[in-house]
């Protein structure tokens, strides 16, 4: 069977698409033989078969595991494909394999993947030898023996081990791994290989902590009083010279052996990280030494670092095949982190503090941290030929939005902490530091670099509402003038950035010379040599237009408008689309001319170049969002002048939608037809009542094609929106128009109703009910006649099979408008339908009630919460008989919730009466409009989404008390985060009234309909079905 197998395997690797298939297919047809698991492990230990065969026998064994091994995969077919008496060789088989010495490192590497997926279900019931076979056999394993084990106990640790068999095995494993890494006689490689392992034992401990903290601390305590000295001697361990060009290509000796100890250091540093965001009161009584260890070294290491990758091209950002990097702007990376870590820690801060006292900006150790900064700052090779080639490369670090993190944005952020910790000291200590630098014979780089830390300190003072004090900002003046004269591009372009940031941030300061600054931009715009520049210039425009006051930037708008339109008269737009940050760049700097008087968008050019750049760039998502916001603020502008200004919008404008549908018609470029659709909706959202004469005339030919014909979700979705809001505007006009074949605008309306409820998915039709409501409260019972049921009844039988939440509010909403004036109405037609064999009432009242609490939207959900009171005071006996979902009840078993176990045993829930689920929607409501989240205990108890989780607030208190890094008490902290665990979930937390801001006209309108009714005859005995958090709830928020 082996050659068959050699031969499929074979197949399967070929570029052709039918034989591959083919090969594949004879592949799955041979699962369940015998033969199949032991004839592909044999073929990967086969020493006579090529290389990428045994790797593709290996794929597909490791396919073949996750098939029919387990039932405990989710990717299990659902029947054995491996026999029982088969298993054990096959385990021991493809151990031997991932721990042989002589065999591809790669080979290796595969295997032991497999042998982590058998264990993931094996360990440790059906194999509990496998952990002591590698820890026995790690300390005396040739090299690569232990490479293989270290590559399975990797795979264990990442994938296999539960808390429990953690906590039984982790003193033996985490034994084993320190005599690796200690032991000098192993290859840096190796070491490294196993203090990476050991890192990935703290994410299984962060997870033990939660309940088992006392025993993981006291764990933690032992092992560290090892492992801290060991870490400590490696920071301090001085790197041999870096080889040459030629030895890293070759692969020479001294090349594979400064990889290795590039790879070891950065492993240590990872592992200090990792214990500081887990064990952070271990760390801090040494973190004062190891921040003397990180800053020597990084000290030390400048001279490599801009030989290798600012003077010379050194390939940069490597990894193994292993994950583990091993270049040298990796390591300077981390120990930029590790040392704006530091920086953080008590006895750091308390030494330094001591130290500033006694010294002066010119020798202080600050000055000397902005001299660290500035070197490993510069531009390096790499980045300025990719910057030469593309600007958008360089516009993306510019704003920080697509730009991979380097040791120059590191840089920026350790600059950026140190100003929050000691302001004054650090922008003067920079300013100390840019005048040496440019009083002597320094390169551009240099000279560019502290202006471009300089420009991210700047960034950050104007995130914090900070300003930079007078005499600094003047003192930087020179260097940015002497930067904006260089022939070097780079640092011409930085001179123009920093002029616009340093006006923006020094409030009146510079007011004399912002003016110059900022007509030097706009020259440098149509008349630099250097796209880098004009970009550059373009961007900084947003800084002034910001800053200074409107006397100033008036004159200029129409000479800003025109510049940016010069410049992209001289680039290609299709090539344009494809740069995101330029193109955005480009739209922001126009919106901020466009605002200074909207008036310009009727008179000059401004929103036909706005249009002009969006209708290129259709598929940038951000860019779209950012257009829509201009326009939006235009139209709203426009619409508050009065007079005939919105009018003179509308006559610029429509044309220029209206034509975008029919160019994204014929190019079938939805995204450009979606983008005229939100526009169109804009104007008419914005616009007077009435709107102006031949406003429906115009677009609703269009959009009656499109809501007719298109099939794009998000297109439909927008148009439905527009025909809203020209009918909640002029649904006057609307009805009296009339299409080509002579239907009244009303008659198109329901048309479209109709298809989007029949036809469309829940997404396309996800605003079809709000249209609905619209129509039925402006057209009445008198214009609709016989229609109106008809048009209710659709939206109850969609509202049926409705799945998406949005289009479910968006339907039910039809029926909550009504109520509001004609409960009883509502409930007397519901009831009178039969939909799919149930009633409507309960279809409806089902849908309606599981959902609310998941509403968005104030005046969607105060409708809502409205509407619910009028039902229930209405005291109907047919709403107390409906039966809905009420509480989630909990999982008491205590087991992890997997995928596989949650499909088999999904969350169940208690049945309440309609009129009692009522009164928990509106407790619900009542604490989300008060502004208060609720804990997780209380949604389990009130809402039907809700997860059976822990209250978030017990881990929130449970900081560890021995965590002295003070800024930082949280143990789950990250090092380069502000936000706690707790507070990064909750911006994930889908539970009821997550995000809600206080919503005092609400929480009024429920405080008194719950006063009202506490008085009611009955209502004590509704009251005691209420959960007890749910009574004490509501007598806290209407006491």
């Amino acid at each position: 069977m082996e050659d068959q197998l050699v031969q499929l395997l074979a197949a399967t690797q070929t570029a052709q698409e039918t034989p591959r298939k083919q090969a594949e297919q004879q592949l799955l047809s041979l699962y369940g033989h015998a033969e199949l698991p032991l004839g592909l492990v044999g073929i990967a230990g086969h020493d006579g078969v090529p290389l990428h065969i045994r790797q593709a026998a290996l794929l597909a064994l490791k396919q073949l595991v996750l098939a029919g091994w387990s039932d405990s995969f989710d990717e299990h077919q659902g029947r054995v494909l491996v026999a029982d008496d088969t298993k054990p060789a096959l385990r021991q088989r493809l151990l031997d394999l991932a721990t042989t010495d002589h065999v591809d490192r790669k080979l290796r590497a595969a295997a032991a993947l497999v042998v982590s997926k058998i264990a993931a279900a094996d360990y440790p019931d059906q194999w509990p030898g496998l952990l002591d076979y590698l820890l026995r056999m790690m300390p005396a394993a040739s090299d690569g023996q232990l490479h293989g084990a270290l590559k399975v106990l990797g795979e264990l640790v990442d994938d296999c081990f539960n808390e429990a068999q953690f906590l039984a095995v982790a003193p033996q494993l985490v034994k084993v791994l320190f005599d690796v890494a200690v032991n000098d006689q192993r290859k840096p490689t190796l070491r490294a290989f196993a203090c990476s392992v050991f890192r990935a034992c703290f994410d299984i401990l962060e997870m033990i902590m939660e309940d088992h903290k006392a025993a993981v601390k006291a764990f933690a305590d032992e092992i560290l009083q090892g492992w801290l000295p060991f870490f400590i001697a490696v920071m301090k361990t001085t790197l041999p010279a870096p080889p040459s060009e030629q030895d890293e290509n070759d692969e020479a000796a001294p090349a594979e052996t400064y990889k290795g100890l590039v790879a070891l250091k950065l492993q240590v540093v990872k592992i200090l990280m990792r214990i500081r965001s887990v064990f952070p009161a271990v760390l801090s009584p040494h973190s004062l030494l190891l921040f003397q260890a990180t800053w020597e070294e990084l000290s030390a290491l400048q001279p490599a670092y801009t030989l290798m990758y600012i003077q010379e091209e050194r390939q940069s950002r490597l990894e193994d095949a292993d994950g583990l990097p091993y270049t040298l702007d990796f390591l300077v990376l981390e120990e930029l982190d590790f040392m704006q870590a530091c920086l953080r820690a008590p006895p750091v801060r308390a030494q330094l503090q001591q130290e500033l006292q006694n010294q002066t900006p010119e020798n202080s150790w600050v000055t000397e941290v902005m001299k660290l900064a500035v070197a490993y700052a510069q531009i390096t090779t790499e980045e300025e030929g990719l910057w030469d080639i593309d600007v958008n490369v360089f516009l993306s670090e510019e704003t920080s939005v697509t730009a991979n993190y380097t040791p120059r944005t590191a840089c920026g952020d350790l600059v950026i902490k140190l100003g929050e910790w000691l302001t004054e000291p650090t922008i003067n200590g920079l300013l100390t530091y840019t005048r040496a630098l440019y009083s002597a014979a320094n390169g551009w780089k240099a000279k560019e670099a502290a202006l471009y830390v300089l420009n991210q300190l700047l960034s950050d003072f104007q995130d914090a509402d900070k300003q930079i004090s007078p005499d600094v900002a003047s003192g930087f003046v020179d260097f940015i003038r002497y930067a904006m004269q260089q022939p070097d591009a780079f640092l011409r372009a930085r001179g123009y950035l920093v002029a616009g940031s340093l006006t923006r941030t020094s409030g009146d300061a510079l007011q004399q010379l912002a003016s110059s600054f900022l007509e030097a931009s706009l020259q440098a715009i149509p008349n630099d040599e250097s796209d880098v520049v004009q970009v550059s210039c373009i961007r900084a425009m947003q800084y002034y237009l910001q800053a200074l006051p409107r006397a100033v930037t008036l004159p200029l708008q129409s000479a800003i408008i025109a510049a940016i339109s010069n410049y992209l008269a001289t680039q290609d737009l299709q090539e344009l689309a494809e740069s995101d940050d330029l193109t955005v760049t480009l739209v922001e700097t126009l919106r901020d001319a466009i605002l200074i008087d909207t008036r310009i968008c009727i008179t000059g050019d401004g929103l036909d170049l706005l249009f002009r750049v969006a209708s290129h760039c259709a598929n940038n998502f951000q860019l779209t969002m950012l257009v829509n916001e201009t326009f939006e603020e235009v139209t709203q502008s426009i619409a508050q002048m009065g007079g005939d200004a919105y009018v003179n919008l509308c006559a610029k404008v429509l044309p220029s939608l209206t034509g975008a549908f029919d160019v994204g018609n014929l190019t079938e470029e939805n995204n450009l037809t979606t983008l005229a659709a939100d526009l169109l909706t804009v104007l008419a959202e914005h616009g007077p009542e009435p709107l102006p004469a031949g406003f429906v005339a115009t677009t609703m030919p269009k959009l009656n094609r499109l809501l007719l014909g298109a099939t794009d979700e998000e297109l439909l979705k927008s148009a439905t929106m527009a025909v809203k809001n020209i009918i909640a505007h002029d649904h006057q006009q609307l009805f009296e128009w009339r299409d080509d074949s002579g239907k009244a605008g009303l008659e198109v309306v329901l048309i479209i109703i109709s298809r989007l409820l029949s036809a469309a998915s829940d997404h396309a039709a996800g605003e079809v009910g709000v249209l609905a409501a619209e129509v039925v409260e402006k057209a009445g019972h008198e214009r609709l006649g016989p229609y109106l049921e008809e048009l209710l009844r659709s939206v109850a039988v969609r509202l049926y099979s409705a799945e998406h939440a949005p289009f479910i509010q968006s339907l039910t909403l039809v029926f909550a408008r009504l109520s509001l004036n004609h409960a009883a109405e509502v409930v007397e037609f519901l009831a009178m339908q039969d939909i799919a064999g149930q009633n409507g009432l309960q279809v409806v009242l089902a849908k309606w009630l599981e959902n609310s609490i998941n509403f968005a939207g104030y005046d969607e959900i105060r409708q809502n919460v409205i509407a619910l009171s009028k039902l229930y005071d209405l005291k109907d006996p047919r709403l107390a008989a409906i039966q809905v979902k009420g509480d989630l009840i909990p999982n008491t078993d205590g087991r992890i919730m997997t995928r596989s176990r949650a499909k088999k045993n999904p969350d169940r829930y208690t049945t309440t009466p309609a009129t009692l689920k009522i009164l928990k929607v509106l407790i619900v409501e009542l604490q989300s409009a008060s502004g208060t989240s609720l804990d997780a205990t209380a949604a389990a108890d009130l809402a039907t989404s809700s997860n059976n989780a822990d209250d978030a607030s017990d881990a929130a208190s449970d900081d560890d008390a021995d965590a002295d890094w003070e800024d930082e008490p949280n143990p789950f902290l990250d090092l380069g985060s502000t936000f706690s665990k707790e507070q990064l979930m909750a911006f994930a937390d889908e539970g009821p009234g997550s995000g809600r801001q206080r919503d005092d006209e609400t929480q009024g309108f429920i405080v008194e309909f719950f006063r009202r009714v506490a008085g009611e005859e009955g209502f004590a005995e509704v009251f005691g079905g209420l959960s007890e958090g749910e009574r004490g709830r509501l007598r806290e928020c209407v006491s």
